[in-house]
Formats: structure tokens, sequence, C-alpha cells
């Protein structure tokens, strides 16, 4: 890697923020996507000490942009989405919005008997089947959100006949079988995922999950139940609300 820098030694701007402000512009124009430089490759490149380097590594460690680990040196941190929970969302355009390429690795799909609590979820008569989807979500190649979906087999049947490799659910669902999902309720919850589902996202140990249970509906007709592990590293939920008249 040649790297090349420069600071203004006349500028009132400490050289450790000319180097951080630098870093960083080099990092969102793409240049260290294959390997993030040494303190001493940055040092040499700047003409300052290590100990400004090290000042402006911290920062972008501070900032999440870089991680720094003993024995592996320092590597551009891996993008965590965020999710904002205004309305109703789509974890395939969430994906998308932040710039990255989503799919999904279908690890079954089918008709089955429903368990209990699904049944009684989904409002259904006994006997009544479902379409029962699981899916392991990707952000470019990496997994982030393993997902199991169940509906009702006499409404929704139709969604087995088209691509749910990439795309929104429901978009699909609007499509094959002319449901629109218009409202959902949906509890988060903190989790320890059992070992399968663990190994199947990828996740590091010690890492913390949530899980997503969410409640669909068409109308007043529930369409889908839901339960999702999504990884803790990788996804954040950011609630934001409107301040209420007289709230200071």
């Amino acid at each position: 890697m040649t790297l090349v820098g420069q600071v203004d030694r006349s500028n009132p701007l400490p050289l450790w923020a000319q180097v951080l402000s630098d870093l960083r512009a080099k990092m969102a124009a793409g240049e260290f996507r294959d390997r993030f430089p040494t303190d001493e490759e940055v040092a040499t490149a700047y003409g300052v000490s290590r100990q400004t380097v090290r000042e402006a590594v911290r920062r972008l460690q501070g900032e999440g942009l870089v991680e720094r680990r003993r024995g592996r040196g320092t590597t551009l941190a891996e993008p965590v989405l965020e999710q904002p929970l205004r309305a109703l969302y789509s974890l395939a355009r969430t994906v998308s919005h932040h710039g990255l390429a989503e799919r999904n690795e279908i690890l079954a799909a089918g008709r089955r008997t429903p368990p209990d609590d699904v049944a009684e979820a989904l409002e259904l008569r006994r006997g009544d089947d479902v379409v029962f989807l699981e899916r392991l979500r990707f952000a470019d190649e990496e997994p982030i959100s393993l997902e199991r979906s169940w509906l009702p087999w006499s409404s929704a049947r139709g969604i087995l006949r088209v691509d749910l490799e990439h795309g929104p659910l429901y978009d699909a669902l609007a499509v094959a079988c002319g449901l629109r999902v218009t409202s959902a309720s949906e509890r988060i919850s903190p989790v320890v995922p059992p070992a399968a589902d663990r190994a199947r996202l990828r996740m590091p140990a010690r890492t913390a999950a949530f899980l997503v249970e969410r409640r669909a509906f068409a109308g007043d007709r529930p369409v889908e139940l839901r339960r999702g592990t999504v990884r803790g590293d990788r996804y954040r939920f950011v609630a934001e609300w409107p301040s209420p008249p007289g709230l200071s």
C-alpha cells in the first residue's frame, strides 16, 4: 500500500485532527477496502509522530469507523444497519438503503401443520395448515438475520411460486396472493440464540442478539407471524418520536 498524506503545519488545527480528517475522507472514497494502513505507514506518509497517529486512529475508533485489536492491528469496522422505528419497515429496503446487496438464502419453504401458538396468533381453525418459510437474510455476504415465518395456507400458498431470494416478503405477498400488509405489531427482546442459529448467523463469541416477533395484518386479518433472530453487532433499532405539546 502506498499512502499519500499531507498536513499543513501553519494551520492552527492540531496535526492529529488534520490526519483524522484526511483519513476519514480517504475511507469515504473507499481507499482502504483491502487493508487499513499501519500506524508506522500513516506516520511516514504524513510526516508526524506515532503519538499523533494513535490519537487520530483513536478518534476513528470512537466514531465506529475502525476496530483496533491486539495482534490484528487496525481494520475497518463492519457497517451497522440502523432501523428507524417510525412505521412498518422492510429489512430488505433497509439493507439496500445502506448501499449493501440484500439477498435471502431459503432454508425451508412449504406446507406445514402449525404449532398451537402459531395457529392461535393467526386465528386459524382446527386443521388449517400454514406456509412455513425459513430465510437467512444477508447484507452483502454477511448474514444478519435468521427469520421463520408462518402464513395462512388458504390465502398465502401462492407465495411459494415466486422468487423469495430477493426483495421484501410483503411485496411478493401482494403480487402472488393479493394480500397487502397494512399494519403490524412487534416485540423486540434480547436473546441468547441456540448454537445452530448462532452458527448459521456466523455470530462471534459473546455477541448479543435480538429476537424480533412480528404479527402482520391485512386489514383486520392476521397474515403472518414472524420470529427473527437478528445479530446485535450488525443491527440496531432507533426509535424517534415527535415531542408532544408541553414536553420539555
